[in-house]
C-alpha cells in the first residue's frame, strides 16, 4: 500500500510540474506550452479506466478459478501490470489538475467529481483485497461472478449519464 501511495504521490508531483511548465510557457504566448497542455490534457479522461478495469476484471475472474500457480501468472503479468497503470494514470490526472488549480483554475478540481472515476477505485480495492478472495473458497466463487458481471458490464455498457 505505501508502494502505491509513494508511486501516486511521486507521479502527481512531476506531473503538475510539467503541467505548470507548460501553463506558464503557454501563458507567455510560446506556442510549445499549448502544445504540452494538450498533450498532458489528452490523457486525462476518466472513460480510459473503463477498459482497463475490464481487462483488470476479467483477470482477477481468471484468478479465481484457476490453481494457484496459474492464477500467479495471470497476477504477475495482467493484473499487476494494470493496477500500475490505473495508479499512474490516475496520478497523471491529479497532477494535472493540481496544476491548473495552482495556476488558477479554481474549477479544475471539480473534475475529479466524475463517477466514472470509480472504475479507477473499484481496481484498486480488488486488488488489495485479492489475497483475502483467493484463500476462501465461497468468496472464490461469489467473485467469480461479480467479476464476470463486472467485466461484461465494462465491455457493452456504454455508462452513458
Amino acid at each position: 500500500m505505501s508502494k502505491a501511495l509513494t508511486t501516486f504521490a511521486l507521479v502527481a508531483v512531476l506531473t503538475a510540474l510539467l503541467m505548470a511548465l507548460s501553463l506558464a510557457v503557454a501563458r507567455h504566448g510560446y506556442p510549445y506550452g499549448a502544445i504540452g497542455v494538450r498533450r498532458l490534457d489528452g490523457i486525462a479522461d476518466a472513460g480510459t479506466f473503463i477498459p482497463l478495469a475490464a481487462v483488470f476484471f476479467f483477470s482477477a475472474l481468471l484468478m479465481m478459478i484457476l490453481p494457484i500457480r496459474a492464477a500467479s501468472i495471470v497476477l504477475t503479468h495482467c493484473a499487476d501490470a494494470i493496477f500500475w497503470a490505473v495508479i499512474v494514470l490516475f496520478a497523471t490526472i491529479v497532477g494535472g489538475l493540481l496544476a491548473r488549480w495552482a495556476f488558477g483554475q479554481g474549477s479544475a478540481m471539480l473534475a475529479l467529481l466524475n463517477w466514472r472515476f470509480l472504475f479507477a477505485v473499484a481496481v484498486v480495492g480488488c486488488h488489495f483485497v485479492m489475497n483475502e478472495l483467493r484463500r476462501n473458497v465461497l468468496l472464490r466463487s461469489l467473485f467469480f461472478v461479480v467479476f464476470a458481471a463486472a467485466t461484461l458490464a465494462c465491455l457493452f455498457w456504454s455508462f452513458t449519464l
